[in-house]
């Protein structure tokens, strides 16, 4: 009987998927001179240094390719990496557990990613974006007046100890000068320093919660109140003792100017 059944699915799958296609065999082939789909989506590749030369469907193909790329290349090429994970580390240490909530942390770093990079991103589209519509330079000139700001950034924020670890992974002759460092190279080194750096103020921001809760354990232990956790005590002074240093601004402040 279930043999029987699992026949009649299939049967009524296959029966379902003819009468879906049925009307596209019914049409007839193209002619010879008819554009079929994937030709209209790639028309102009051959002549896309001309932005006229760029179908509609292609120029959307292109910018949903860039979309779903976009958070990787948010965290890979700009200051978000670094922000974001001091956020982590100050939301531990404070041990608020889900306050401030991932949105609210994530937001302030993308507010502060946007106001970091801004002036290269202006420059980018100043230097690449505006000549290329108008047609002044081509497609390879855009990539690079595109790819020469962002270059600049990760290379004042990159550790050449970081850098030369992945030039020596990838076997490469030693650069000359930093026209010779791949960009994917330069992309490695950027966010092991990123993230180095991240520890490093996360360590910072860890010492002054940790010796509070060290000050309120041992007095807890002191006044034989060992059942009651010692971050129920602890976390009121850390919120004031943060809000009274005006933790806000302080930190914020020392991770815009660290990428200046």
């Amino acid at each position: 009987m279930a043999r029987k059944i699992n026949r009649l699915l299939r049967l009524g799958v296959v029966c379902a998927l003819l009468w879906a296609c049925a009307p596209v065999f019914a049409q007839e082939p193209p002619a010879v001179g008819d554009t079929l789909g994937i030709e209209e989506v790639f028309r102009g590749l051959e002549g896309a240094a001309e932005p006229d030369r760029i179908s509609t469907t292609l120029a959307l193909f292109i910018l949903l390719t860039v979309l779903s790329l976009a958070p990787a290349i948010a965290i890979m090429t700009t200051s978000f990496l670094r922000i974001v994970v001091v956020f982590g580390f100050l939301r531990q240490a404070m041990a608020t557990q889900q306050t401030p909530p991932n949105q609210v942390l994530v937001g302030l770093a993308l507010i502060l990613t946007f106001f970091i990079m801004f002036p290269i991103y202006q420059q980018v589209y100043d230097e690449a974006y505006v000549p290329y519509v108008a047609e002044e330079i081509g497609w390879q000139e855009a990539v690079e007046g595109t790819l020469a700001p962002v270059r600049a950034f990760m290379f004042r924020q990159v550790r050449p100890r970081d850098l030369a670890l992945f030039i020596d992974i990838s076997q490469m002759d030693r650069p000359q000068t930093r026209d010779d460092v791949p960009t994917i190279t330069l992309v490695a080194g950027f966010v092991l320093s990123e993230i180095r750096i991240a520890f490093q103020i996360g360590f910072i921001i860890y010492i002054p919660f940790l010796i509070i809760d060290m000050v309120v354990a041992s007095t807890l232990m002191s006044m034989g109140m060992m059942m009651l956790p010692p971050v129920f005590i602890s976390l009121p002074f850390k919120i004031i003792m943060f809000v009274l240093a005006d933790g806000w601004y302080l930190l914020i402040q020392e991770l815009v100017r660290g990428f200046n």
